[in-house]
């Protein structure tokens, strides 16, 4: 009785193995495909971000050069108020062109008291840098991913359960060709 016991254990132990190989091997992939989605939506929180960002950066860009050339006209006016020759039509002009100046510098100093284009300017820079970052980072997980699901489906005993089940193929990891052509060096890995 215990002589037919130990190679039915040992059996179901092989079959055991075999059930956690293969879902080792489905969850690795299942880990790849996560992990290259993730890339996915880091670029596309990048495609929706950027262009939102530069269109408020170039409309204060705008409001603030129509503000300088508002004061540049204001400063005129004003030039001609010390000449001898003021009419009262100048002097309305003048003021006219004052309040507006200052309603509108009101209301953007109400709004945004701490705006300026230069700084709009640098926060879209660092915003850029940050989502090349997180997008860089995503491709440095998914490749991560890659390596853990190649290394299981080519170890003994996984390649033979692989072979026999499964029969997954060897992925790529993600590369740059702009990137690579940076370096002179090449590893040759086969």
């Amino acid at each position: 009785m215990i002589v037919l016991l130990i190679p039915l254990a040992v059996i179901v132990l092989a079959i055991i193995i075999g059930i956690a190989i293969h879902n080792g091997i489905i969850s690795r992939m299942n880990a790849v495909a996560r992990a290259w989605a993730d890339v996915v939506v880091q670029e596309r929180q990048k495609n929706n971000i950027i262009p939102n960002l530069e269109k408020a950066v170039e409309q204060y860009r705008q409001h603030e050069a129509s503000l300088f050339e508002k004061i540049t006209e204001l400063r005129s006016s004003l030039k001609q108020l010390n000449s001898d020759n003021v009419d009262l039509k100048t002097l309305a002009d003048t003021q006219a062109k004052t309040v507006t100046l200052l309603n509108g510098l009101y209301a953007v100093a109400e709004n945004y008291p701490d705006l300026k284009a230069s700084e709009l300017f640098n926060n879209l820079m660092s915003e850029i840098a940050e989502q090349q970052e997180n997008i860089g980072a995503s491709v440095r997980i998914f490749n991560q991913n890659v390596e853990a699901f190649n290394n299981g489906i080519e170890v003994f005993p996984n390649s033979l359960i692989n072979g026999w089940f499964n029969k997954k193929r060897k992925l790529q990891t993600f590369t740059d060709s702009v990137a690579q052509s940076g370096f002179e060096y090449t590893p040759d890995i086969q």
